[in-house]
C-alpha cells in the first residue's frame, strides 16, 4: 500500500504472544502523546498471554482466535484481516508475535507491518537472538525496527540502535539493557512511519 493516511492519527493493532511490554510501550507513548496514534485493538494468540492482562487494564479490545483451529495458515490470517480491515487499520505493530506470517498476509498489508528485532539487524537473526548475541561473546549486540517482508528479519530497518555488551553482563542483564532500548526506540519508529505515510512517502 502506498495510499497517504486519512486521518491525524494512524489507527493501530498490536500483535502479541506473551509478556507485552512493548505493547505497554506503545501504548504508554500514545497515552502521553508522545505518539500520534490510536491503539484499536490487540491481536494475540495466546490464551496465556499477560499481554492480555494489559489490554483488559487499558479497555483495548482484543482479538483472541487459536490458529491450532485451523488446517492451514492463511485460513486462520484472512480471518484476522477480515477484521483489521473492518476496524481501518493503517499499522500492524508486532510486538513480541511469534508467529511468522504468510505471504498473504504481507501482501494484504504490504508496508503497513513493523517488527522490533532484540539485535542490531543483519546480526543475530531468529527467535533467540539475545541468547544467540551473549554466546557469542560479541562486544555489542543491538535493537532493530523494521519492516515485515516474506524473508524472516530481513525487511528495512526503520530505526537501529547498538546495545554495548559488557564483561560482567550476564543473560539476564543484556535481556533488560535490549528491553529498555525496545521500550524506547518502538514508538519514536512507529511515529517516524507515520509521518512518512502521512506525506505520502514509505
Amino acid at each position: 500500500m502506498s495510499r497517504r493516511l486519512p486521518h491525524d492519527g494512524a489507527r493501530l493493532a498490536v500483535f502479541c504472544s506473551g509478556f507485552g511490554s512493548n505493547f505497554q510501550a506503545v501504548l504508554d507513548a500514545v497515552l502521553s502523546k508522545k505518539l500520534k496514534a490510536e491503539v484499536v485493538l490487540m491481536v494475540c494468540d495466546n490464551p496465556k498471554a499477560y499481554a492480555l492482562e494489559r489490554a483488559k487494564k487499558n479497555n483495548i479490545p482484543v482479538v483472541l482466535i487459536s490458529p491450532h483451529l485451523f488446517a492451514a495458515r492463511e485460513a486462520y490470517e484472512k480471518i484476522i484481516v477480515r477484521i483489521l480491515k473492518s476496524q481501518q487499520i493503517d499499522l500492524v505493530v508486532l510486538a513480541g508475535f511469534m508467529r511468522i506470517l504468510t505471504p498473504y498476509f504481507i501482501h494484504a498489508y504490504r508496508g503497513r507491518i513493523l517488527n522490533i528485532h532484540p539485535s542490531y539487524l543483519p546480526h543475530f537473526k531468529g527467535a533467540h537472538a539475545i541468547r544467540d548475541a551473549f554466546e557469542s561473546k560479541a562486544k555489542e549486540t543491538g535493537v532493530t525496527v523494521h519492516w515485515v517482508t516474506v524473508k524472516v528479519d530481513a525487511g528495512p530497518a526503520i530505526l537501529q540502535r547498538k546495545v554495548k555488551i559488557n564483561r560482567n553482563d550476564t543473560l539476564a542483564s543484556l535481556e533488560k539493557k535490549i528491553h529498555a532500548v525496545e521500550h524506547e526506540i518502538y514508538p519514536k519508529a512507529i511515529q517516524r512511519v507515520i509521518l512518512r505515510l502521512r506525506s505520502g512517502l514509505r
